[in-house]
């Protein structure tokens, strides 16, 4: 509902008048439009936005370009261009889900070519292998290829450098590069723009040089988001704002329970919906259900809206799925089972059974399943022309993942299939699986047009790759000085791998080299145990994986026993890390954890949080630090219980992930992996009944509010070494902090997440 417009004043403090504001009742993305467009202040139900038009209008939009990587005379990689009038085009492989790669990689290469980066342009790039790895997951864009990113920036600088050295007819030693130009030792100089013709016909160099730490410009700093003014004013294209011309949608009926397959199909009722055009059954999917389709009955119609509505009048029947017994609650229990028995070893030193101590304390911690949960649903586009070829526009985490799956599905060549990237409304892991991208891929060949399939909230939540239930069981013997003698760990969880292998149950030697096996403490006697647990859904890759389930279970176990020791929780979870050393033993491949660098953001968000303090009636402070992805992480949590009801006042945040490209960026992801964390912890997991999920939408799975995200402070560590990850490695030590915090303040230990202490 538009038009309602009313004029009116807003009277600032100092007594002045501002010019008449609009009120109007509109969409979210109407109301960002409207800004951009000229309507000033807006109040739009009771909510004032200061960003004018005007201010807007001084904020440069630079991530569309003013051509293309196609009129770049010069582009010496896949990854930069340049056009005689000195446009930069840099071309970004990885995939914008509100992390700000499309700024971070871009001014990685632009920082190494001397680009001025108001210059550049940003293009996205499609599936292709061309690009090397696309996989935006896993935390890898910048730890994995911040050489590569550099190395295609120095490629450019050097043939720039070559090009001015050929049309001064002088060497190049004599000539330096400035920002966008390149002069000589003589004061002459030769901008981007004019060497362009001249540095395409060069030679690449093999190995370019690299630019010192001491000329970096953006490397290091608070780096402006590219794509921000888009993203404000609504003008930024996601999976779900694609139109191709003669689109059709779709929304698919899937079986309620995992594994289900369809028996019959009543569309005579869904086919009277106005709007509905055709109704198209899928083909069931098989075991290992990998990325596939999960199959089920597809409504054709002219709108989202007639889709979902044919959907509802679909009378389908089901046959019965292996899984139709399977409950959460049932789940938890057997997995509880299989951890109170011995397990397969996968670490083994010393004589656990033998090691005897003053005290022995033992927990069993269990984190609920999980989904992604973000915030655009799956969607996709596809058209599947008459000529075999098909173009897929969708916000997806790994386009060339996209491209091999959707033309393995249609049978075939990946070079008939060419997979767009839009901007992601968020990702967590969910959308590196393409099953949505198959499913309208599938559904545009069936019906002969552009098919855009359009998942509701319902279907996300409970069509998932889930982030898999997990038991973990802890003992340790403490000896007369608190400390422990001996520490076992039974691991138990339905692996990633069940998703794309039959037969695997429990997790494997490799799935525990996140925070258990490799645990960094030093304790005489350690044994290590996988116990079996069955998947009964898709099984995938979440925010930080198994660090959530093993972070959790040894931060707060070790506080357990700290507290048991009567020592202060830093102090004991210090000394029990132990002196500086690089553990290459527990790490077969790199990285190698470095226990300075651990102890160092331990100490450092103490500190920052004033660790110590006297804190108020009903308050404790707790603390835990986790090594993943190449980085170091450590939280200090701030919180109070009252009448049951847990309130978080404050998070301290230390962070080492080596060398940090942009501040800003990490700053936010830390930011934004505590409310992650915080939603984990307090809020809801995924429960299931009868073999169907019944958590269905946002009053069923709650996430952390405004009002309850508390004040939030990062401190990023000064580093040269290799640059690690960040999107993924500041969610595994919040829960046991808070969990720390929650023990001190009550005396009662927390073992489930999310946390219930009813």
């Amino acid at each position: 509902m538009y038009g309602l417009e009313i004029a009116g004043v807003i009277q600032p403090a100092d007594g002045s008048t501002q010019e008449p504001l609009t009120v109007l009742n509109v969409s979210r993305r109407r109301f960002l439009k409207q800004t951009a467009l000229g309507a000033g202040s807006v109040f739009v139900l009771g909510v004032f936005s200061g960003c004018r038009a005007d201010n807007l209008a001084a904020w440069p939009d630079r991530a569309e370009p003013m051509g293309s990587l196609e009129d770049a005379g010069f582009r010496p990689n896949v990854f930069v261009g340049l056009n005689d009038a000195g446009d930069v085009f840099i071309v970004c492989s990885r995939s914008e889900m509100g992390q700000g790669i499309r700024s971070s990689v871009p001014a990685i290469i632009a920082d190494e070519m001397g680009a001025d980066w108001d210059r550049c342009h940003i293009l996205q790039a499609t599936g292709h292998p061309r690009f090397g790895n696309q996989n935006t997951d896993g935390s890898r864009s910048i730890r994995n290829h911040f050489d590569d990113w550099r190395r295609a920036g120095a490629t450019a600088r050097e043939m720039l450098l070559a090009a001015a050295a050929q049309q001064w007819e002088t060497d190049t030693e004599s000539c330096s590069m400035g920002v966008h130009e390149v002069t000589h030792a003589d004061g002459r100089t030769l901008g981007f723009g004019e060497l362009a013709v001249t540095a395409a016909t060069l030679s690449a160099p093999n190995a370019p040089t690299f630019r010192p730490r001491s000329e970096w410009r953006y490397i290091g700093t608070d780096i402006d988001g590219r794509d921000n003014k888009a993203f404000v004013t609504g003008s930024a294209t996601f999976g779900i704002d694609v139109q191709v011309e003669g689109m059709r949608h779709a929304a698919i009926m899937r079986s309620p329970v995992f594994g289900g397959k369809v028996a019959s199909v009543d569309d005579t009722a869904a086919r009277a919906v106005p709007g509905v055009l055709d109704v198209v059954r899928l083909n069931d999917h098989s075991m290992p259900p990998a990325f596939q389709a999960l199959g089920g009955v597809a409504v054709i119609a002219e709108n989202t809206w007639a889709a979902f509505k044919g959907r509802d009048a679909l009378q389908v029947t089901w046959e019965r799925s292996p899984h139709q017994d399977w409950s959460t609650e049932a789940q938890r229990a057997a997995m509880d089972a299989a951890v109170q028995a011995a397990g397969t070893p996968v670490r083994n030193e010393g004589d656990v059974e033998a090691a005897a101590g003053q005290q022995v304390v033992e927990a069993t911690y269990h984190v609920a399943m999980l989904p992604h949960a973000s915030m655009e649903p799956p969607t996709a586009t596809a058209w599947v022309r008459p000529d075999g070829t098909c173009e897929v526009w969708a916000p997806s985490q790994a386009p060339q993942t996209a491209r091999g799956s959707v033309a393995g599905a249609l049978g075939v060549d990946p070079e008939a299939v060419t997979v767009h990237v839009t901007f992601l409304g968020g990702g967590f892991g969910r959308k590196s699986k393409p099953d949505y991208c198959i499913e309208a891929a599938l559904l545009s060949k069936a019906v002969g047009a552009p098919v855009k399939v359009t998942w509701s909230r319902e279907d996300d939540l409970r069509h998932d790759y889930y982030h898999p239930p997990s038991a973990q069981y802890m003992r340790a013997a403490l000896g007369e000085d608190g400390k422990p003698l001996s520490w076992l760990h039974r691991s138990s969880f339905p692996p990633i791998g069940s998703t794309f292998a039959n037969g695997v149950s429990g997790p494997g030697a490799g799935d525990l080299r996140s925070g258990v096996s490799n645990m960094p403490y030093v304790i005489p006697n350690v044994r290590v145990e996988t116990s079996e647990a069955f998947a009964h859904q898709r099984i995938g890759w979440l925010r930080s994986v198994y660090n959530i389930h093993h972070g959790f279970s040894v931060n707060a176990f070790v506080a357990e026993l700290a507290h048991a020791a009567g020592a202060d929780a830093r102090d004991y979870l210090l000394d029990l890390i132990g002196p500086d050393r690089e553990l290459n033993d527990l790490f077969p491949r790199p990285p190698v954890l470095d226990t300075a660098r651990l102890k160092g953001v331990i100490r450092r968000a103490a500190d920052e949080a004033g660790w110590g303090r006297t804190l108020p009636e009903g308050h404790g402070m707790g603390i835990a630090g986790h090594f993943s992805f190449s980085s170091y992480v450590a939280h200090v949590v701030d919180a109070s219980v009252e009448d049951g009801a847990i309130k978080v006042h404050r998070v301290d945040c230390a962070v080492d992930c080596g060398t940090a490209v942009n501040l800003d960026r990490i700053r936010s992801q830390m930011e934004g992996a505590t409310v992650f964390g915080l939603t984990i912890a307090l809020k809801d997991g995924i429960e299931a009944v009868d073999g169907r999920v019944t958590t269905g939408n946002f009053d069923t799975y709650r996430l952390l509010s405004l009002a309850e995200t508390p004040d939030t402070h990062v401190h990023i560590m000064d580093s040269e070494l290799p640059s690690g990850g960040v999107g993924e490695p500041g969610v595994p030590p919040l829960a046991p902090a808070l969990a720390g915090a929650i023990l001190q303040a009550t005396g009662r230990p927390v073992r489930s997440l999310p946390i219930r202490l009813a």
